[in-house]
């Protein structure tokens, strides 16, 4: 242990000398990155030449990215062999492409050419082919995949089009595909063009897709069905299934007379039975139960028969339950959980105790709940990770790793991400271990996080589950008297631990935090670059849920489904009749809020006992109830 401890010393007393050198060094590459982007060929050579650094690949790019040449092909190219595959090559590959086309140099476009969803560097590609003679059959099959899509291309694909369409390859059949496509997802300002490439007779059928997708109300005005033809039958069905989710009555009236209407074969009657069995199961439809015993037990998917459990549990139809689960295969810990507690509730003690005895095995909502049940210990199913020290140093010394522990240092994390995620793609198993343990050592969270879950690897939970920002969740949760496991589990469940989190909803940080509700809680604006700070962001996440419990009267199952949710829509929710808690998590009709809270609460548990302490915390659900 002394022998330790002095080690940690002298690492302690050395650690702001290799900070100041590796300062020193980042100073230097960002130096010499400028110089190349804004300087001329010999600035960049120069800057590159007396670089010691692990980004100096990125003092070339800076340059290559800007400055392309044929005067320096060999050495372009060059450069996109070395770095084929990583962060670095498409930004080169893409600029050097655009310059190729720019001056017609067909055989070298060809030649640096890469597979790629750029359909503005595909197009050139295919047509560059065709004027060197490659076959027309191998290139059209090509170009139809390009044309029959549900949006516009760009307007380096036309020509190629319109050789395409001289060819015969532009069939009636092939504009069908694509009105559907455009019509069903896709952009629907491209159906009027379309449109003027159908015969005369069937130009009406582009209009009706383009009503039904902007009302699909429309679907249900069987006068619009002029041929009862399997493609005005098509666009009802794609119809009806949009609407049971705005008009779920209108919906039912209109698929009676439609199913009879049209001759539709069992798969497209099952593709409607599904969507409407999805859509009345989640808003608690009377009819729901009749839909869901409707679909076919080979579209019995796992998503179905949750809204099938929901169903029966919302009717408290214990028997029910145990009649459709009994003997099932595969089922999920949930459906598990749920099917011993309908026996418990019919008498059947001993068989609920068994299925709870094997649901507690497992590190999860539901084992937690099965253990509280059953009163034994929580499993967390811990498992050290084993990797050799030889291995990490490769790992270590690799130069991806290198390249993204510079750009995490320099706080340029979108690059850093690319970086590790090519190391990480091009990694065996234990290479990728290696580099998660590397990750953890470097507070890395998220990228631990990332890559354990991408190898399935769930039970490393020392490593799933770090102690992130421990002393400054400490800090903000007894400020705001509550939980500090509550805090870190929200942190964990919003962002893994990423300060540099923003989810669509435009939420920053740790703690995934609106602006607004930012500015709310701190009673003036926080800046963007405030967020994404974690005392700032905890300080304010810690006291956002502070107001949440208060705001819910002490409940934190509310006050957590109000993080994701939104207090006001929350209120919504609660029903008028007492019902057990655990039972109005199972029915709360946002999937992404259920499982949200689910997951906070299982993550909860595991700090909980992460930080020593007995008990378990999803106990006091068994026990309460909401609403009434």
């Amino acid at each position: 242990m002394k022998k330790q401890l002095l080690g940690w010393t002298a690492a302690a007393l050395l650690f702001p000398f290799f900070v100041a050198e590796a300062n020193d060094k980042h100073d230097a590459f960002l130096k010499a990155e400028k110089k190349a982007r804004y300087g001329d060929y010999q600035d960049m050579k120069e800057a590159a030449s007396g670089l010691d650094h692990p980004l100096k690949p990125y003092v070339e790019k800076a340059y290559w990215q800007r400055n392309p040449s044929l005067k320096h092909q060999t050495e372009i190219e060059n450069y996109l062999n070395v770095y084929q595959n990583t962060p670095l090559e498409w930004p080169v590959r893409k600029a050097w492409l655009n310059y190729l086309k720019k001056y017609n140099k067909k055989a070298a476009y060809i030649r640096n050419y890469r597979e790629t969803s750029n359909n503005e560097l595909t197009c050139p590609y295919l047509s560059f082919q065709l004027d060197l003679g490659a076959p027309e059959k191998a290139i059209m099959n090509q170009v139809t995949d390009l044309w029959v899509v549900g949006k516009s291309q760009p307007k380096e694909c036309d020509k190629l089009f319109s050789l395409w369409k001289k060819k015969g390859y532009q069939t009636e059949e092939r504009v069908w595909q694509r009105i559907s496509l455009a019509a069903e997802g896709g952009s629907s300002s491209l159906i009027p063009y379309l449109k003027t490439l159908l015969p005369r007779a069937d130009q009406y059928l582009a209009d009706l897709y383009l009503k039904v997708r902007k009302d699909p109300s429309a679907s249900a005005g069987l006068y619009r069905y002029k041929k009862k033809s399997a493609k005005e039958g098509q666009i009802a069905i794609y119809g009806v299934k949009r609407l049971v989710w705005r008009d779920k009555d209108l919906a039912l009236r209109a698929w009676e007379k439609l199913e009879t209407m049209f001759d539709y074969t069992d798969e497209q009657k099952a593709d409607v039975y599904y969507s409407f069995a999805l859509s009345l199961a989640s808003s608690g439809h009377q009819q729901a139960r009749f839909w869901l015993n409707k679909v076919p037990k080979d579209r019995q998917t796992r998503k179905l028969m949750q809204w099938q459990l929901g169903n029966m549990l919302e009717r408290q139809d214990w028997s029910g339950i145990v009649a459709f689960f009994t003997g099932k295969e595969n089922l999920s810990l949930g459906q598990q959980y749920w099917l011993a507690y309908s026996l418990n509730q019919r008498g059947e003690v001993e068989r609920a105790r068994e299925i709870w005895q094997t649901v507690a095995k497992e590190r999860d909502y539901y084992g937690f709940l099965a253990s509280a049940r059953l009163g034994i210990p929580v499993s967390l199913n811990n498992k050290e990770i084993n990797i050799s020290n030889k291995l990490k140093l490769e790992v270590a010394n690799a130069p991806g790793f290198k390249r993204a522990r510079a750009l995490y240092e320099l706080e340029r994390f979108t690059s850093a991400r690319r970086e590790w995620n090519y190391l990480t793609d091009t990694s065996t198993k234990e290479e990728k271990l290696a580099a998660s343990l590397l990750a953890a050592e470097l507070d890395w969270y998220d990228s631990t996080i990332y890559t354990l879950a991408q190898l399935k690897e769930w039970d490393y939970v020392d490593l799933r589950f770090p102690f992130a920002f421990k002393d400054v969740f400490a800090t903000y949760s007894s400020r705001s008297h509550i939980d500090v496991a509550w805090s870190i589990a929200i942190s964990r469940r919003e962002s893994s631990f990423a300060p540099d989190a923003r989810s669509h909803a435009n939420a920053h940080g740790l703690m995934q935090l609106l602006p607004s509700t930012a500015k709310y809680m701190n009673k003036s604006s926080v800046s963007r670059k405030q967020l994404y700070q974690p005392r700032t962001n905890i300080r304010l996440g810690s006291e956002y849920l502070q107001y949440l419990k208060k705001k819910n009267h002490g409940n934190e199952i509310l006050a957590t489904a109000s993080y994701n949710a939104g207090y006001h829509r929350i209120k919504r929710w609660i029903p008028e009749q007492a019902m057990p808690a655990e039972l109005w998590i199972e029915l709360i009709p946002y999937t992404e809020t259920r499982n949200y809270v689910k997951n906070v609460f299982a993550y909860r548990q595991v700090y909980h006992t992460r930080l020593g302490r007995d008990g378990n915390v999803l106990a006091p659900i068994l026990d309460m109830s909401m609403g009434g």
